[in-house]
């Protein structure tokens, strides 16, 4: 059997217990560690399951699926996710190639930041589509999801924007001369998110969004440290968030009243009086 089993947001603790029954199970355990991470090392996971674990990098998990899945039609495997197993579609490809080995495969879901973010006092229900947020370069500045969010306001639903993390990345030297050096970690902000944000609309100039647009700056989701900070696009960028992961969301003109009075809450207090003004300008219905 291959297990592909949902971690939750924060640390060790948070696996479901029919998830650690799984892990429990398997002779072989290893950790999707690229798309996001857990707010502790590997060595607080094998201590807590009594195991060692495999980080799985994007080339594993990517070009290297028979390695995590060899021998699972006779022995249970564990394939752990950091949020939800299906948040990110390389872990679909995963279980595709699993069945055409036919090999069984059971998910074992958890909290994800899609379900999570619920706690910046938006529901759920007036969300539209998420983006993901890369670094821009000095040659490639990508805005593929400028209409995304476009379409979202439009209508007036909320955009949760995910934001680029780069783990066991090559530079492009070290990739084009074959060498495996690796770069340092690295995790976008809520700032520098609102900065790239902000340069493709002066760019395009289609108004899905402006300096004033309300956000949330929401960071270290799910941990001790979760921290929601409410304001303009432009108040934000000026705002120092901490550690990561950070995660940004638009919020969309539909805001029920409710949702605000909720919203208000996150805001600081001198941000608050701005808050007020363009909530009824442009929000309140």
């Amino acid at each position: 059997m291959l297990y592909v089993i949902g971690l939750g947001l924060s640390d060790e603790r948070d696996i479901t217990v029919k998830g650690l029954d799984a892990v429990k199970s398997c002779e072989r355990i290893y950790l999707e560690a690229y798309t996001s991470i857990l707010m502790v090392d590997k060595e607080k996971l094998e201590a807590f399951y009594g195991k060692p674990v495999t980080v799985a990098d994007r080339e594993m998990v990517e070009s290297e699926s028979d390695t995590i899945l060899g021998n699972a039609q006779n022995v249970n495997v564990a394939f752990l996710v950091v949020g939800d197993p299906f948040g990110a579609t390389t872990h679909t490809d995963l279980v595709i190639r699993a069945k055409e080995l036919n090999i069984p495969v059971q998910t074992i879901h958890n909290a994800s930041i899609m379900n999570a973010i619920g706690a910046c006092g938006l529901s759920l229900y007036n969300f539209g589509q998420t983006i993901s947020m890369v670094w821009f370069t000095e040659t490639w500045r990508p805005d593929s999801w400028y209409p995304r969010v476009k379409e979202n306001r439009d209508i007036g639903l909320h955009t949760l924007c995910l934001l680029d993390i780069k783990v066991k990345e090559q530079s492009l030297e070290n990739m084009a001369r074959g060498r495996k050096i690796y770069e340092p970690p690295r995790y976008m902000t809520v700032n520098c998110c609102l900065e790239q944000m902000l340069e493709i609309e002066e760019k395009r100039g289609e108004k899905a969004y402006g300096p004033e647009t309300l956000a949330i700056g929401c960071v270290r989701l799910g941990t001790p440290t979760q921290l929601f900070i409410a304001g303009t696009m432009e108040q934000l960028l000026e705002e120092d968030f901490g550690e990561p992961l950070h995660s940004l969301v638009l919020i969309g003109k539909r805001m029920h009243i409710m949702e605000a009075e909720m919203v208000r809450g996150f805001c600081p207090d001198r941000f608050r009086q701005k808050f007020d003004e363009i909530y009824q300008r442009d929000y309140e219905s």
